[in-house]
């Protein structure tokens, strides 16, 4: 049985707030925005390594590119609380 959309969505936004709030445990805030820029940066390159690799040689590496995804999202929600203040856009 597929899982609806709305159950995926929940699912994914609770992945990125464990992996937030365990990051954030561990380094605390960023510092700056050229900090979080960095971190992000990083994360998103892991992520298109990763992409590449399954793309190219069909290794099955999804459950890698899940993991990246969900730091690259994480990483995301820590810049910005960490770096763009509170108005929203």
């Amino acid at each position: 049985m597929e899982i609806e959309m709305s159950e995926r969505l929940e699912m994914a936004l609770n992945w990125v707030r464990n992996e937030y709030n365990k990051a954030t445990k561990k380094f605390g805030t960023f510092h700056n925005a050229h900090e979080g820029y960095a971190v992000l940066l990083e994360e998103v390159d892991e992520l298109w390594e990763n992409v590449k690799l399954n793309q190219f040689t069909h290794t099955g590496r999804d459950a890698l590119m899940l993991v990246e995804a969900i730091q690259v999202g994480a990483m995301a929600i820590r810049f910005i609380l960490d770096c763009c203040g509170d108005d929203g856009p």
